[in-house]
């Protein structure tokens, strides 16, 4: 026996061993699916929770089925969307919503810019306040809707009739006006209290969009002779300009589907019914399931207009905090 032959057969082994060790099991996962796996029950559980329930409704809005009358059940197709856009209560209900979520956003967006500049100053128990001022946006919406109806609003012993009737008799006066707020005002007084309740998280949003904000920038613009005014509308307002729309959109969003402030204070009363309002009386009230879906499917879709541009902004501020 040579001894090349030798070593060529004591060193066939130990490439054997080195390629087998080299090599990948084949039983590994590869790809994306290795990453997205452990998502798929979650994902699941979404589709089971929300998208069957939504193709469902969906599915009854194209049918003819009132539960008053049980017989006349049927495929109606698009006639309960034709009734909705042409129905005058649907039409005062979808203004109400418009008028209602833009006067409650635009007021707790100007009163969040407002508070979340005062918390970017540091000031002692700034802590202490910023907790306080979150308090209203932690308080279940109904106990909220509560609070301002039997507290607030009453005309025999709310705050305000107690306030004007102190102020009154601080010039002799014992004929205060005692107005029922939720009877003389009643849109206004659903508005007053979502502000209230939605203003701490327009405050939350922006205090961020501030406390990310370079600061070298502004005292270069301080020692340059720049005022208050002045850094605000130029180097602050655009900062938080995508702040202000992020903030604006989801508002939107939770706002239009607003229930609770309506059906506890004025139970939609007095020209305050919305869009969610009017679907809970067509379909709890009338039991006409197929006209309550088909305003359901309306009020999602709406929705989902608004949270694709929510989305969007959210997605434009991960790419400039990345640059």
């Amino acid at each position: 026996m040579s001894t090349p032959s030798v070593t060529r057969r004591l060193r066939a082994p130990r490439s054997a061993v080195g390629r087998a060790a080299s090599s990948p099991p084949a039983a590994r996962p590869r790809g994306a699916w290795a990453r997205r796996a452990p998502l798929l029950p979650a994902l699941l559980f979404m589709i089971v929770v929300t998208q069957l329930p939504f193709v469902g409704t969906l599915v009854i809005s194209f049918m003819r089925w009132n539960a008053l009358d049980p017989g006349d059940r049927g495929f109606a197709g698009i006639q309960n969307y034709k009734e909705e856009f042409t129905d005058p209560q649907l039409r005062s209900a979808l203004t109400t919503t418009v008028v209602l979520t833009a006067a409650v956003v635009a007021v707790s967006l100007l009163l969040g810019l407002g508070l979340a500049l005062l918390l970017d100053r540091k000031f002692i128990g700034r802590g202490a306040v910023r907790t306080l001022l979150i308090t209203p946006f932690l308080v279940v919406p109904v106990a909220s809707a509560l609070l301002w109806k039997h507290a607030l609003y009453n005309a025999t012993y709310g705050l305000f009739n107690g306030t004007l009737t102190w102020l009154w008799s601080l010039f002799g006066s014992d004929n205060a006006p005692q107005p029922d707020w939720l009877s003389v005002v009643p849109l206004l007084s659903v508005e007053a209290s979502l502000v209230w309740q939605w203003t701490p998280f327009m405050m939350l949003i922006l205090l961020a969009g501030l406390q990310s904000r370079p600061t070298d920038i502004a005292e270069a613009a301080r020692v340059d002779g720049a005022g208050a005014w002045h850094i605000f509308r130029y180097l602050t307002f655009p900062h938080l300009r995508r702040y202000l729309e992020l903030a604006a959109l989801l508002g939107t969003v939770y706002v239009v589907q607003n229930f609770d402030a309506v059906f506890t204070l004025t139970s939609g009363g007095l020209g305050t019914a919305n869009l969610p309002y009017t679907v809970y009386t067509t379909f709890y009230q009338a039991h006409d399931y197929g006209q309550a879906s088909a305003e359901g499917v309306i009020v999602v879709v709406l929705s989902i207009i608004v949270a694709t541009f929510a989305l969007r902004t959210v997605s434009s501020l991960f790419r400039e905090e990345i640059r």
